[in-house]
């Protein structure tokens, strides 16, 4: 089965940087369309970022510059490497994929405070 299970993140300092990694199982993952999605306290669930197969990404307006969203086939793991991060950023960050249906990881909390 699908399993997406996420990692890399916490507590980070306004200014600082983190990366979270999603390690992926259960499908041809370097076939499939990979993304992130964070969803911050009492907010809906938003995309974040995507990479296609071919390694094209797309990114939501507010974190394009800030955030890079790689991947690598050879160890079925995508990456979120998070840059000038501030307390809008504050979010569980949630690795996805679509295989007739979206799937989610678990999360992972990222909390941007000093």
């Amino acid at each position: 089965q699908v399993q997406l299970v996420e990692s890399g993140g916490g507590l980070v300092q306004p200014g600082g940087s983190v990366r979270l990694s999603c390690v992926a199982s259960g499908f041809t993952f370097s076939r499939s369309v990979m993304g992130w999605y964070r969803q911050a306290p009492g907010k809906q669930r938003e995309l974040v970022a995507t990479i296609s197969t071919g390694g094209s990404t797309n990114y939501q307006d507010s974190v394009k510059g800030r955030f890079i969203i790689s991947r690598d086939n050879a160890k079925n793991t995508i990456y979120l490497q998070m840059n000038s991060l501030n307390a809008e950023d504050t979010a569980i960050y949630y690795c996805y994929t679509y295989i007739g249906r979206p799937y989610w990881g678990q999360g992972t909390q990222v909390t941007v405070s000093s």
